[in-house]
């Protein structure tokens, strides 16, 4: 039996660091190819896990190159996909042209752009350090928004693509205790629902997902397990995931995760008042 060769290449540069795959830094160009953001854990890796049983190249990106190797090596082996790992901290306001530089040095097309990182912190406005507000502006707005804009040229040579970007229930109010990523989140809303209005007369589409609280490990990161938030269940990330999967095929413009995700997100519509609007949002949280 012949054994295949594994090759193993660290680069190094500006602080940089990339791990080219496992088995071949080539990618099956008879394959399409998704780029999904966050993709250590949680919905991010369970649309690693579906885009890789549907037959696509992976090119996963997030903070741990540890964990982003073992997703890489679970998938190649279950799957035979080829799998390409590019570790990187999406809160840093460079790290999108980073991230699409790297890409376009290893001669990678991306053809599914999977806007999936982000994170909160849950607490008063007053409490956020400067800093940490940063971050979170930067991974749920500023990196979303480059990222779609550089790839989405390179989609629109080609007249070809799907982009889809990861919103949430709660963008469709002011929430109190998670006043800035809700509007980051509302923000990814409407800027991705005005995105597939202009894009409607190309074969490129963009699509939203508006998931709900979900078993992932958002809420610790956002110390928000003693919130109301979480009091009337969770759903599980891989579920969010097909929902999500099933909605960008289909070309849908806003997707939501079931059926109580949907009633929460009309109540931004069905109340007139905003200000009894985020008076019950504030309960609720």
């Amino acid at each position: 039996m012949l054994l295949k060769k594994i090759s193993i290449n660290f680069c190094y540069s500006n602080k940089f660091v990339y791990f080219r795959g496992l088995t071949n830094t080539k990618l099956n160009k008879n394959m399409e190819t998704v780029l999904i953001t966050g993709a250590s854990g949680g919905i991010g890796k369970e649309f690693a896990q579906v885009f890789a049983s549907k037959g696509y190249n992976i090119v996963l990106v997030a903070r741990s190159e540890d964990k982003l190797k073992s997703i890489a090596k679970e998938l190649e082996t279950k799957y035979s996909n080829k799998v390409e790992v590019l570790p990187q901290d999406l809160s840093q306001a460079d790290s999108a042209s980073k991230i699409y530089s790297e890409v376009k040095n290893r001669g990678i097309a991306i053809d599914i752009l999977i806007n999936n990182a982000g994170f909160g912190k849950f607490g008063y406005f007053t409490d956020l350090g400067l800093e940490e507000m940063t971050e979170i502006l930067n991974i749920n707005i500023t990196t979303v928004t480059q990222l779609t804009s550089l790839f989405l040229k390179d989609m629109k040579e080609g007249n070809s693509g799907k982009i889809l970007n990861i919103a949430s229930t709660g963008a469709v109010l002011s929430l109190p205790k998670l006043a800035v990523y809700a509007s980051a989140k509302s923000y990814i809303l409407h800027f991705t629902e005005a995105l597939h209005y202009e894009l409607k007369d190309t074969n490129i589409t963009a699509s939203v997902l508006c998931p709900g609280p979900t078993e992932t490990g958002f809420i610790k990161r956002a110390e928000a397990e003693n919130s109301n938030i979480i009091k009337g269940g969770m759903v599980s990330p891989k579920l969010v995931a097909e929902i999500g999967y099933k909605g960008l095929m289909r070309n849908k413009m806003t997707i939501t995760a079931g059926f109580k995700d949907k009633l929460f997100m009309m109540l931004g519509t069905l109340i007139p008042s905003r200000r009894l609007l985020t008076a019950m949002a504030g309960r609720l949280m």
